[in-house]
C-alpha cells in the first residue's frame, strides 16, 4: 500500500506539473518544463545520484485516447511507467524540450493496452496443454486447429487418439472440446465402443461438464451410490451410470484428475501458451475471476513460478476471489482476509482487486444455465429449467457480508431466471450502497425488461464475448424464438446506459478483443447468419467495450483503460486503425505489439 501510495503522489505531482506545460489543444495547459526527480542540495546526499532517464515523446499517425475530453491526438510523453501529457507532437516537444522522440509508430495507431477483464489462469493452463477436439476452429499457440462439425468427426478424431495413445496406457487420456449441441449425445457406452482398454475422458467445452468410459469411472472411483450426494453424478433411468459428470460433483473428479492435470511441467507448458495468446491478440491486462477455485496455494505456487509479473510475462495480472473458495479456507474471517490481500498485507501471488466473486446459476455451454419455464425444449437439458448455483433466497445473504466491507461484486449470471434473481438482490443490496459496482459475468440472456431494470439498478454487464458466434444459431432449438432474441442483447443494455464490456472466458473462446469486438458489431454466426442485427454494437462501443467499460469493470479506471496524463503507459499498437476498418475485419487488423508500462513489445522480438 505505501509503494502504491508513493507511485500516486508522484503521478499526482507530475500531472500537476504538467498542468502548467500545455496549451488547449493538449489534455494539459502551458508552463514550465518539469525535472523527473528534484534537484538535491549539496548537504541532502554525500554522494551524487545517477541522472534519472528523460521523458520519451511517442508520435503516432494517431492515437486513439478513449478519454472524452480528448480523444484524438497524435503524441504522447511517457516518463517510467506514467503517461505524462497527450497532445501534438509540436506541443509536447516544447512542453519537454528534454524529452527523447521515438517515431518508430509515427505509421502506427496507439490505443489503450486491451484489456480482458475475465479469464482463468489456471484452467487455460491445464487446457492449452490437452489434447484437442473442438466443435469449431480453435485459436492455439501453436495455430488453429480445425473444427469437428458433427458427431461423425468428432467420434472418428476421438478413435484416432485414443488408438494413438494406447500402448501401454494406464492412466487417462483426457481430450478437451466436446460440445453435445454440434455432437450429439454422449454416454459410457459410446466412449466404451471407443476403447475399453483405458479410461477415456472427455471434457466439455463449457468446462462444467465430463463424459467418462467404463475404464475411467472405475478409476476414478464413481458409482451409482454417489448420486446421492452429488446432483452431478448422472443416472439412466435404470440406476446406471451415464458416464456424465457435472456440476456440483466436480470436486469429487478433480481431486481425483489433480496429480494429471495439475503436474507442473504441463501447467507451465499451458501458461506458457496462453501468455503467447494474450500477447498476440495486444491485451496489457486481465483478470483471472476465481481465485482460489482450484486451490489457492496451488494456484499461487504456479503464478510465482510462470506469470511471475508484468514485467517477465507482459501483461498485468489481477485476482478476483471466488466467495465459496475463500469462505471454505477462512469462514466468517474470508472478507477480511480479502481485505488484507487487497491491501497487500496478507500473501497473495499477484494483486486482488477490491472485488468477490459469485455464481447465480451454471454454464451457457453446456445448457445448465438457469432460464424461466418451460425450460429447455431440447438437447441435453430438455425438459428442465437448468441449475442453481446459489438460490434465489441465499443470494443475498451469501453476497451481504462481503458487499457490507466495500467489495465490488462480480457475478457469474447466465440464465434469464438466473438475472430476476441477480437484479432482485442488487436491488436489496442498493438500499446500503448507490456507487458499489455490481458486474453481471457472461449474462448470457436478458429479456428487455431485465435490460431497462439493470440500466436503472447501476450493473454493470461483462459479456463472454462468443456466445452469439459460437452457438447463436445453435441455441434457437434449446431456447426457442423469444428468449433465442435475448442472447447477450449489449446493444440495447449499452442503450439503457449499462456499461458495457466483453471478455473471452479463456480458454472457452480466444482472449483476442478485436475478434470480439468485431463480432458484437456484425452478430456474426459460425454458420454465416446474423443473430439480432440490432443488438450490435457501434464501433465506438464496441472499443470502449475493450478498453475504458473494460477499466470499470475491473474498478481501475484509474490506472488503465485510457490514454489520458496518471495512468499507467500500456499501448497497444496496431498497423491500421480500427475507425477506418470495417467491422468484420477488425479481428484481421495487424497488431504490432504493445507498449507496457512505457516497455516496448514488439511481437517479432
Amino acid at each position: 500500500m505505501f509503494k502504491e501510495y508513493i507511485h500516486q503522489v508522484l503521478i499526482t505531482l507530475m500531472g500537476l506539473l504538467a498542468l502548467c506545460a500545455c496549451d488547449s489543444r493538449t489534455e494539459t495547459k502551458p508552463g514550465p518544463n518539469i525535472s523527473p526527480k528534484p534537484v538535491m542540495q549539496a548537504n541532502e546526499a554525500t554522494r551524487p545520484e545517477r541522472p534519472a532517464p528523460p521523458p520519451t515523446l511517442f508520435i503516432a499517425e494517431q492515437i486513439i485516447t478513449m478519454a472524452e475530453d480528448n480523444p484524438l491526438a497524435e503524441a504522447v510523453i511517457v516518463f517510467e511507467d506514467t503517461i505524462l501529457a497527450v497532445g501534438t507532437a509540436e506541443d509536447l516537444a516544447k512542453m519537454y524540450p528534454t524529452a527523447q522522440i521515438d517515431t518508430r509508430f509515427a505509421d502506427k495507431i496507439l490505443l489503450p493496452g486491451l484489456i480482458d477483464p475475465h479469464i482463468h489462469m489456471g484452467l487455460s493452463s491445464l487446457q492449452y496443454a490437452t489434447e484437442l477436439t473442438p466443435p469449431w476452429e480453435m485459436a492455439t499457440p501453436d495455430g488453429i486447429v480445425p473444427g469437428l462439425p458433427d458427431r461423425a468427426a468428432f467420434l472418428a478424431r476421438v478413435s484416432e487418439l485414443a488408438t494413438a495413445n494406447q500402448t501401454g496406457r494406464t492412466s487417462p487420456l483426457i481430450l478437451f472440446g466436446y460440445h453435445n449441441l454440434i455432437h450429439g449425445a454422449l454416454s459410457r457406452d459410446d466412449l466404451d465402443a471407443i476403447t475399453a482398454e483405458f479410461p477415456l475422458i472427455i471434457w466439455h467445452y463449457s468446462s462444467h461438464d465430463f463424459y467418462m468410459n467404463s475404464k475411467a469411472l472405475d478409476w476414478a472411483e464413481i458409482t451409482p451410490d454417489l448420486h446421492d450426494q452429488y446432483e452431478g453424478i448422472s443416472l439412466d433411468a435404470a440406476g446406471e451410470l451415464t458416464g456424465r459428470v457435472y456440476e456440483d460433483a466436480l470436486p469429487y473428479l478433480l481431486a481425483k484428475l489433480h496429480p494429471i492435470l495439475f503436474a507442473p511441467e504441463r501447467m507451465a507448458k499451458g501458461l506458457e501458451g496462453f501468455s503467447s495468446l494474450l500477447r498476440a491478440g495486444g491485451v496489457t491486462t486481465v483478470a483471472d475471476l476465481g481465485y482460489g477455485l482450484f486451490g489457492r496455494e496451488g494456484e499461487d505456487a504456479h503464478i510465482r513460478s510462470n506469470w511471475i509479473s508484468p514485467e517477465h510475462s507482459g501483461y498485468r495480472l489481477y485476482l478476483v476471489p471466488e466467495h465459496r473458495a475463500f469462505r471454505g479456507e477462512f469462514g466468517e474471517d474470508a472478507p477480511d482476509i480479502i481485505a488484507k490481500m487487497v491491501a497487500g498485507d496478507y500473501p497473495s501471488s499477484a494483486p486482488l482487486l477490491a472485488q468477490v466473486k459469485f455464481f447465480t446459476d451454471a454454464a451457457f455451454y453446456s445448457q445448465t444455465m438457469r432460464i424461466s419455464p418451460p425450460g429447455y425444449l431440447a438437447g441435453q437439458s430438455k425438459g428442465t429449467e437448468g441449475l442453481w448455483v446459489i438460490e434465489p433466497d441465499d443470494l443475498l445473504p451469501v453476497i451481504e457480508p462481503y458487499w457490507t466491507a466495500g467489495f465490488d461484486v462480480r457475478i457469474h449470471s447466465n440464465g434469464d431466471a438466473a438475472q430476476a434473481a441477480s437484479l432482485n438482490a442488487l436491488e436489496m443490496l442498493r438500499e446500503t450502497s448507490s456507487d458499489q459496482r455490481f458486474i453481471f459475468e457472461h449474462g448470457g440472456l436478458f429479456s428487455p425488461e431485465q435490460r431497462q431494470r439493470a440500466g436503472a439498478l447501476g450493473a454493470g454487464v461483462s459479456a463472454a464475448s462468443h456466445y452469439v458466434y459460437y452457438l447463436g444459431e445453435a441455441y434457437q432449438a434449446p431456447l426457442g424464438e423469444m428468449r433465442g432474441s435475448w442472447i447477450s442483447p449489449l446493444g440495447s443494455l449499452s442503450k439503457a446506459g449499462v456499461p458495457v464490456t466483453l471478455h473471452s472466458d479463456a480458454p472457452l473462446a480466444p482472449p483476442l478483443p478485436l475478434r470480439a469486438a468485431s463480432v458484437h458489431m456484425t452478430r456474426a454466426t459460425r454458420e454465416g447468419g446474423v443473430l439480432t442485427p440490432d443488438e450490435a454494437l457501434s464501433a465506438q462501443e464496441a472499443l470502449e467495450a475493450i478498453t475504458s467499460d473494460a477499466a470499470y469493470a475491473l474498478g481501475l479506471e484509474d490506472r488503465i483503460g485510457r490514454i489520458s496524463p496518471g495512468l499507467y503507459a500500456d499501448f497497444t499498437v496496431l498497423e491500421s486503425n480500427p475507425l477506418d476498418t470495417e467491422a468484420e475485419d477488425w479481428a484481421d487488423i495487424k497488431i504490432w505489439g504493445v507498449v507496457m508500462g512505457g516497455e516496448l513489445r514488439a511481437l517479432d522480438q
